[in-house]
């Protein structure tokens, strides 16, 4: 890939002769790739023909050569050309036009000596099967026959086919990975409007998510993605910002913080003004630093066009050389093998990987990575990263499950854990919060049964309140307690121990009495030790980031 190409329409790269690829990538799923589809026909049917002319040609080496029995030796050539004739002119016809481009754009490249190669070895054999006579008699074989390399041909031909498909699989996955990220953003935005010039008077309409400008006030409610980045004006929400950060509990969100787009409004609605919008928004950046990796050089690609550079013209000059030393101080006919060994030079220079391989597993890498959530800002950080011996890691979702679980219940003096978790349960039920689904999990773990509640209200950032069983109950932070006049004094030691330990505290109040408190923790994953044991004996220093409090990282 030579990413300084650009052309208004598709085709091949003048420099390298690999196809040229999009600049940017939309999230409608694209048709068909009409040049897959081609080479894998053409893949399909060159494979087919280079099976039947491999055993053809491998039955000569066989004892007592079994084909014999079956079809004379000229019989058999011209069986060869039969097969080898599609394969060559039309399997590998695409390969013969970026041949014949590299010649116009005086630009040597991997299928300089492809199609001087495949169209040497053919041609050579075609003429030793129309004309022999023209090759002295010590070429002929027993019945008269001179040696062909339609295998050859035909085998260079199917594998330059499969690693074009292979490439072209790649890209689709890896355009499939860039949509996927492009999928993440709403396709529309609800957009305010002032009527009759003051604030109150608002009416909303729908509008596509290109038609937001900077300075557009958008509301965005429960269960809704955020259209684009911003910030908060008025209202408040609990944001999931797993997308970005790995974080599996929202972010609370009031009037002044920012917001990301494509995340996801958990509860509570707001009223934000859109500040980077299109191409600005963190999603895009992120698209684009996929798409930069996949069209960016590695050092060793640069490598290869340099070595290419010289490697092409210097396998000419040996073989005109070849040609010429032969054909003056060569064996008798000189001529003649003159010929036959220019021909063996262009074909043994076939490059079946020199060319291809390197761009192909650069493509690879950056699909792949995409596709699990690893972003390679180049593709020489994909070459470099052989050279790591510090890996840095997240915790959340990485070192650990990602999902928070209820681990410790504690009820205060004559209220039972199963009847604390009763009351706990019923109120988070009506929360969509992660650390509620947890407290719910949990209650359902251990066989309780919730009451039902009534009155919930949710407070971001602090906790839920609500009636069950006709008693007032309040369950969140410290901060929480504290605002209901609650003093939950007598487990601030336990809730401090349980913080060391890397769990997140929440009291739980009934009827304005500390009832006791739960613990939620992300536990940590089941392969994390011995994914981290294994690095360990790779040389790698491992170094956990994390936002979490040196207590909990450390638990």
């Amino acid at each position: 890939m030579h990413p300084q190409i650009v052309r208004a329409a598709p085709g091949n790269c003048p420099l390298c002769g690999m196809a040229l690829e999009p600049r940017t990538v939309t999230a409608a799923e694209p048709p068909e790739n009409p040049e897959l589809a081609d080479m894998t026909r053409r893949l399909a049917v060159s494979t087919v023909l280079s099976l039947a002319l491999l055993a053809i040609g491998m039955a000569e080496m066989l004892p007592g050569r079994p084909l014999d029995g079956v079809a004379s030796r000229r019989v058999q050539a011209w069986l060869q050309l039969l097969l080898a004739t599609p394969v060559v002119l039309w399997g590998g016809w695409p390969f013969f036009e970026r041949f014949w481009a590299s010649l116009v754009q005086r630009s040597p490249n991997m299928f300089t000596l492809i199609g001087l190669g495949v169209g040497a070895g053919y041609l050579y054999s075609v003429v030793a099967i129309l004309a022999p006579g023209i090759f002295p008699q010590t070429f002929r074989g027993p019945s008269g026959e001179v040696g062909v390399y339609f295998e050859a041909a035909a085998v260079i031909v199917t594998l330059v086919l499969l690693g074009q498909v292979l490439e072209l699989r790649a890209r689709s996955r890896t355009g499939a990975a860039i949509r996927a990220l492009l999928g993440l953003a709403p396709k529309t935005a609800r957009r305010l409007r002032a009527e009759g010039g003051a604030d109150t008077d608002e009416s909303e309409e729908d509008v596509l998510l290109e038609a937001v400008v900077p300075g557009d006030r958008l509301r965005v409610r429960p269960g809704e993605k955020v259209p684009v980045d911003g910030v908060v004006l008025q209202g408040a929400g609990a944001v999931d910002e797993s997308m970005i950060t790995g974080e599996p509990i929202p972010v609370e969100k009031r009037s002044g913080d920012k917001v990301i787009g494509a995340t996801v409004n958990g509860t509570g609605a707001f009223v934000m003004r859109a500040e980077r919008v299109g191409a600005d928004t963190l999603l895009a950046q992120i698209v684009r630093l996929v798409n930069e990796a996949q069209r960016s050089r590695a050092p060793i690609q640069r490598q290869v066009d340099v070595v290419a550079a010289w490697f092409v013209p210097a396998v000419v000059v040996v073989a005109v050389a070849t040609f010429f030393v032969w054909g003056l101080i060569g064996p008798e006919p000189r001529w003649a093998h003159a010929i036959v060994t220019a021909v063996a030079v262009l074909i043994i220079a076939c490059p079946c990987a020199l060319g291809l391989a390197t761009p192909m597993s650069i493509m690879v890498a950056a699909g792949k990575g995409a596709t699990a959530g690893v972003l390679f800002r180049n593709a020489e950080a994909i070459e470099l990263l052989r050279k790591v011996d510090t890996l840095v890691v997240d915790k959340t979702g990485t070192v650990t499950l990602g999902k928070p679980r209820l681990t410790t219940v504690r009820a205060s003096a004559g209220l039972s854990e199963a009847a604390l978790l009763r009351v706990a349960a019923a109120l988070e039920r009506a929360s969509e919060h992660p650390l509620a689904a947890a407290v719910v999990a949990g209650a359902r773990e251990r066989g309780v049964e919730w009451a039902e509640a009534q009155g919930f209200v949710y407070q971001p950032g602090r906790g839920v309140t609500g009636v069950v069983d006709g008693v007032a109950v309040a369950l969140g932070t410290q901060a929480l307690m504290e605002e209901q006049k609650i003093d939950a004094g007598a487990l601030l030691m336990e809730a401090e121990q349980r913080r060391r330990e890397g769990e997140t505290v929440l009291f739980v109040a009934i009827g304005g009495r500390l009832a006791g408190l739960l613990g939620v923790a992300d536990p940590i994953k089941d392969t994390s030790s011995r994914a981290i044991a294994a690095l360990h004996r790779e040389g790698l220093r491992i170094v956990m980031l994390t936002g979490d409090s040196r207590s909990t990282a450390e638990a």
